[in-house]
């Protein structure tokens, strides 16, 4: 049982030091298809082996079926690491938020739209706030929630309000 609970606390170190470190194996093995032998992978693969071993054997089962017993854990683990590194990874987005990301948002009016000519309002999108102008068929005072209709240029949209006014 020594043998499997140092092969765990081996795992947690290396995958410890993965990361706080990045992908230790970074060029060695990068002929191998996918994230299969990343650090994490390896070490969440020894770790889980080590410790579903350890408590298979501390609970009475022979050797063998230890062994197995790690086995199916530590594959069960070295799964759940490639995927949450990879949905670590493909988290991120480098594509820039544009004007057009705006349409068919809601949007809050910042500054007052007269007739004819152009307000503020704020949109969400994607977790970015943007300021940009905007112009309406009719006068919007400022705190209204308005739908961005359509994009006039890079940097003003058109909007109406969510709830208009009643005649």
């Amino acid at each position: 049982m020594t043998v499997f609970l140092v092969l765990g606390v081996v795992g947690l170190v290396l995958l410890g030091i993965s990361l706080l470190l990045g992908d230790l194996f970074d060029g060695i093995l990068d002929a191998l298809p996918s994230d299969v032998f990343s650090s994490a992978v390896i070490g969440g693969f020894v770790s889980a082996f080590g410790f579903g071993a350890a408590l298979s054997e501390g609970l009475g089962a022979p050797l063998g079926l230890s062994i197995g017993v790690g086995v199916v854990v530590g594959v069960g683990f070295a799964w759940f690491a490639g995927w949450l590194t990879r949905l670590v990874r493909g988290s991120g987005s480098d594509a820039t938020v544009t004007t057009g990301d705006t349409v068919g948002r809601d949007a809050k009016v910042v500054t007052g739209i007269p007739v004819g000519g152009f307000g503020v309002v704020r949109v969400q999108v994607g977790g970015h706030s943007l300021q940009l102008n905007a112009r309406a068929d009719q006068p919007v005072e400022v705190g209204t929630e308005v739908y961005v209709t359509a994009v006039l240029s890079p940097t003003a949209v058109a909007v109406t309000p969510v709830h208009p006014e009643l005649a």
